[in-house]
């Protein structure tokens, strides 16, 4: 399966449907230049939180996973959180999210970290950024047999899945990265995902000092 890896630079016109597509080949996610669509999930304690990405107070970057009963997920995970420390110091919040329930979410929060995990059980944040995906009814009882029950992880009947997904999201509420590989065994790298940090902080401090006229 073929990845896409969504540079800053590349300004492609096609749009993200909010929808669950078939596979997780056909899924149409939100690109660079765009903006970042408005989306609800839950925090850990279950609570409803609104997200306008217009109005955020500081860039994201945001991490869709499939769960925490999915180890290339937790592998994948563990390392990106190793990116945490250099991420909030250049100004980021770093945001996970998965189709958990929220009380599965707080069993594998690590107290150590300050990300921030987020349930979206209903999909309503993977279908915004076009990346929900509905598995076959043969992958699916898979899974239940072997003692994942993605609908009852979730509280809904979708049998749906996130592409894993990371997307860097700026002040402005505008996608400025975004890594999606339909396949789930081949994660970004946290060095590819650093390096795409610090080219939006270079950019954004260049485009400060043009404001300000100081070059």
């Amino acid at each position: 399966m073929r990845a896409i890896l969504l540079a800053a630079s590349l300004l492609l016109p096609t749009l993200s449907v909010a929808e669950i597509f078939d596979q997780a080949d056909q899924v149409r996610p939100v690109l660079p230049g765009m903006q970042a669509p408005e989306f609800r999930a839950l925090d850990v304690d279950g609570e409803m939180i609104e997200v306008d990405p217009a109005a955020l107070e500081r860039p994201v970057v945001l991490t869709f996973y499939r769960g925490g009963w999915c180890p290339y997920c937790n592998m994948h995970l563990a390392e990106l959180r190793t990116t945490e420390e250099e991420l909030t110091e250049m100004g980021f919040d770093v945001w996970f999210i998965s189709p958990d329930k929220p009380e599965l979410l707080a069993e594998g929060k690590d107290s150590e970290f300050g990300y921030r995990l987020l349930s979206d059980p209903g999909m309503n944040a993977a279908q915004a950024f076009g990346i929900a995906f509905r598995l076959d009814d043969e992958t699916f009882e898979r899974y239940v047999g072997f003692g994942n029950d993605l609908n009852e992880r979730s509280g809904d009947d979708h049998q749906a899945l996130p592409a894993p997904a990371t997307f860097i999201i700026g002040t402005d509420g505008r996608i400025q990265f975004g890594y999606v590989n339909p396949d789930y065994s081949v994660r970004l790298a946290p060095e590819v995902l650093l390096a795409a940090a610090r080219a939006y902080i270079d950019g954004a401090h260049r485009r400060l000092q043009r404001n300000r006229g100081d070059g």
